[in-house]
């Protein structure tokens, strides 16, 4: 007769993420990659992360009392932007131990993703696109429709510079700028420029992120015997 299969592994299989245990903790694994997916359904030739599933996810690794931070590897194009502060808000109000990693790419609102955790990195070659809301397919051309872009716009521009060392004054530059990026505005940012304007907290690599993970995992664990 098989062993019986904990609700936490179940899991992990279905989503390809992973859960490491060791001495110094439990860490959970979660990609987001591609396309991150909202309300509308992508090409089966699109990667996409679905937003339904991650939801619920990042709920119970917050409730598991098996798991001990969350490690959260970003390499996405962007996509739904209500979608993508969903997941952002939920992972900044984590009390788990949090540490995001950027990899490839951390595009659009991929960035509100990255900085979400307590800690952000991104490898010195990792890149992240900064420009304003854009929608494809038919826009009402009216002006109810414009004061909503920038409702967005400032939705996502206080979330950022709320979960990171970035100026509003020079996140919105980034955003504004022309002759970067072909046909748009907007700002292509790499790692050590991401560091050195306040958008990251550090450049680093999966021996890095794991490493203030273990960190933090054990600082917690020390206040939370201080105050048993």
């Amino acid at each position: 007769m098989e062993e019986e299969k904990a609700p936490v592994q179940d899991i992990i299989e279905e989503f390809g993420s992973g859960l490491t245990r060791t001495e110094q903790g439990s860490i959970y694994t979660l990609t987001i990659i591609g396309q991150i997916e909202g309300h509308q359904v992508a090409p089966e030739t699109v990667k996409t992360t679905k937003y339904e599933h991650v939801l619920p996810l990042l709920a119970m690794i917050e409730e598991s009392e098996e798991i001990d931070g969350l490690l959260l590897l970003l390499n996405t194009v962007g996509g739904d932007i209500e979608a993508g502060l969903a997941i952002s808000e939920l992972i900044s109000g984590m009390k788990k131990p949090t540490v995001s990693l950027v990899l490839g790419g951390g595009h659009s609102i991929g960035i509100p993703l990255a900085v979400s955790a307590k800690k952000s990195m991104i490898a010195p070659s990792a890149s992240m696109m900064i420009h304003p809301v854009r929608m494809s397919g038919l826009v009402v051309g009216a002006p109810a429709t414009y004061h909503y872009f920038q409702r967005i716009q400032e939705q996502i521009t206080d979330f950022v510079t709320a979960n990171s060392k970035i100026s509003k004054e020079k996140f919105s530059e980034y955003m504004m700028a022309t002759g970067q990026i072909a046909t748009d505005v907007g700002t292509i940012v790499y790692g050590r420029e991401a560091v050195e304007s306040g958008l990251i907290d550090r450049l680093g690599s999966l021996h890095d992120a794991l490493d203030t993970l273990h960190r933090m995992i054990a600082a917690k664990k020390r206040n939370a015997n201080r105050n048993s």
